[in-house]
C-alpha cells in the first residue's frame, strides 16, 4: 500500500503498535471503542481518568496549559491524530502527488478532516506554533464538526475565533489565536500515526477527554475500566454526603475504609435508588453483581 506521507500507518502497523485492545476496530486499524463508553467518560474527571491511566503504567497521557475555545465544555471521543513539520518544498510536491494518487482531494490540511467520522476527535500535532500556526479556521472548523460531531485538540493557535465560538458545541483545546494562515508554512507528515502533545503522546484511536483542567489521551483498552472506577467513585461520593447529611454515620466512618456494615448499605442503597442515579442501570448492576454485600 503506497504511503502519502512518511509516517501514516497501515492498519496492520496500528494494530500491531495496539495489541492491548481486542475489540473491533475501524477499517483504518484504530480500536474503535463502543459509543457507550465515550459517552460515560464524558461524566468522568481528569483527576480520576489519570489515577487509573497512571496506574496502568501510562505515565505520559496528560497535557494542560491549554486555552479552551468553549470554557466549561467538554471534548471527549477518538481520535484521529495528524502531524505537522515545518515545509520542504520538494518533500511536500513529492507527497501532494501521492496524495493524488492514492485518492486525496485537495490541500493537505483537508486530508485528515476527509478523513474524520462522528465520534471522532482531530488530534494535531503542529509543533506549538503561534504566527502562521492556525490550520484551522471557522470554516474548517465548521467541516470538522459536520464530519466528527466534535471540536480538535489542536497543539499550534487557531484564528477567526469568533466563527468558531458560534459552533455550539465545537469545545477545543488550542495553544491561543493568531489571525495568520499556518498552509503556506507547514507540510502534513503523518496522520493516523502516534503523535507527540506537549508531554504526552496520544495513538489514534486513544479516548480523549477534554475538561478545564487539561487534556487526557486515555489507552482504549483503559477507556472502560476508567469509567467503571470513576462511576464507582461518584457514587460512594453521593452514598456518603446523603449518610452524612442524616447523622447515620460520622465523617471519620465515612472518611476511611467503610467497614461491612456500610458497605452492605451502600449496595441496598444502590437498589433502591436505580433508577436515580447519574449512572445508567445497567452499569449498577453490573456492580452489584461483583459486590459481596
Amino acid at each position: 500500500m503506497e504511503k502519502f506521507a512518511p509516517l501514516n500507518l497501515t492498519p496492520e502497523e496500528l494494530t500491531e503498535y495496539t495489541p492491548e485492545w481486542t475489540g473491533e476496530r475501524f477499517a483504518d486499524g484504530r480500536p474503535k471503542v463502543p459509543d457507550a463508553i465515550i459517552e460515560r467518560m464524558k461524566n468522568v474527571t481528569i483527576t480520576q481518568a489519570w489515577g487509573v491511566v497512571r496506574g496502568g503504567g501510562y505515565e505520559h497521557q496528560y497535557e494542560g496549559g491549554w486555552q479552551c475555545t468553549h470554557p466549561g465544555g467538554t471534548l471527549c471521543g477518538r481520535a484521529l491524530t495528524a502531524m505537522y513539520m515545518p515545509r520542504r518544498p520538494v518533500m511536500r510536491r513529492i507527497m501532494e502527488e501521492k496524495g493524488e494518487r492514492t485518492g486525496q482531494v485537495g490541500d493537505q490540511i483537508s486530508w485528515p478532516i476527509d478523513a474524520l467520522v462522528q465520534g471522532d476527535v482531530y488530534v494535531a500535532d503542529v509543533y506549538g506554533k503561534i504566527e502562521q500556526g492556525p490550520v484551522i479556521g471557522d470554516n474548517l472548523a465548521a467541516a470538522i464538526y459536520a464530519n466528527s460531531g466534535n471540536g480538535v485538540v489542536h497543539d499550534a493557535a487557531v484564528r477567526d475565533l469568533e466563527g468558531i465560538e458560534e459552533l455550539e458545541d465545537f469545545t477545543s483545546f488550542v495553544r491561543g489565536w493568531h489571525p495568520s494562515f499556518a498552509s503556506p508554512t507547514i507540510m502534513l507528515s503523518g496522520m493516523n500515526c502516534p503523535v507527540r502533545i506537549g508531554a504526552a503522546t496520544c495513538l489514534p484511536g486513544d479516548v480523549v477527554l477534554g475538561k478545564r483542567e487539561g487534556v487526557i489521551f486515555i489507552p482504549p483498552h483503559l477507556a472502560e475500566k476508567v469509567v467503571t472506577t470513576a462511576e464507582v467513585i461518584n457514587l460512594r461520593d453521593i452514598f456518603g454526603k446523603e449518610r452524612l447529611s442524616t447523622g447515620t454515620y460520622t465523617p471519620g466512618q465515612i472518611d476511611t475504609r467503610w467497614i461491612d456494615e456500610i458497605e452492605a448499605d451502600f449496595s441496598r442503597w444502590l437498589e433502591d435508588h436505580i433508577d436515580e442515579l447519574p449512572v445508567p442501570k445497567e452499569a449498577i448492576n453490573d456492580m452489584l453483581k461483583e459486590r459481596t454485600w
